[in-house]
């Protein structure tokens, strides 16, 4: 597995791509899953979280543990950690792991997750997310997703800005805070899954 340790600001973010297979099967079961509106709400996620989004739902445990979604995640964080900061974990515990549809103008407001790792990954991405309401802006940020740390200083940028990709996943401290812009001009689906997770509370710690 190639993984890439970004170190933008103080905590580091690790960047990997989902294997091809699991994102065919995360997407076949949303579709199959958008046909059944009982199960759907069964698994209704969006009263615990913040996003104002079309819907988010929690994935079944039966179906991460058929394409073996845990096992990728914790064999991607204790790499994370082993490489990138000497940490050993033993423990990985998933508290939830959900999907996020995200359609024009739905965007998730300044939040922090629970547990000690979170993560986001990028099932399907409009292939155009629209341009500023004003003309000749530098920077168009619709749809991308925003990690935040800190406060602006002289040569250190608080923000890390991630334009998604289908197949991206990015990890994160959960205590960091994040936004997802809205975007425009299509009618699209951005399609996502996150994932809250707790390791050792002494790797937890250590600093």
């Amino acid at each position: 597995m190639v993984v890439e340790i970004l170190k933008p600001f103080g905590p580091s973010i690790l960047k990997v791509t989902i294997p091809d297979e699991i994102v065919s099967e995360m997407n076949k079961y949303v579709d199959h899953l958008m046909l059944n509106t009982d199960k759907i709400a069964s698994l209704d996620h969006g009263k615990y979280l913040e996003g104002n989004v079309k819907r988010e739902f929690r994935l079944d445990v039966e179906f991460m543990k058929k394409i073996k979604w845990v096992e990728f995640l914790a064999s991607s964080c204790q790499k994370w950690l082993l490489e990138g900061h000497n940490i050993s974990i033993k423990k990985f515990e998933i508290i939830a792991s959900w999907i996020i549809q995200q359609y024009k103008n739905d965007y998730n407001p300044i939040h922090y997750h629970s547990g000690q790792i979170s993560g986001v990954g990028y099932l399907k991405v409009p292939e155009n997310m629209g341009k500023p309401t004003q003309t000749g802006k530098k920077n168009n940020h619709n749809g991308k997703l925003v990690l935040i740390d800190g406060s602006k200083k002289f040569l250190c940028d608080p923000t890390f800005v991630v334009t998604p990709r289908k197949g991206d996943f990015y990890f994160f401290p959960s205590y960091m805070m994040h936004t997802v812009y809205p975007f425009n001009d299509t009618n699209e689906e951005r399609r996502s899954v996150s994932f809250n997770a707790k390791i050792d509370e002494d790797a937890a710690r250590i600093r």
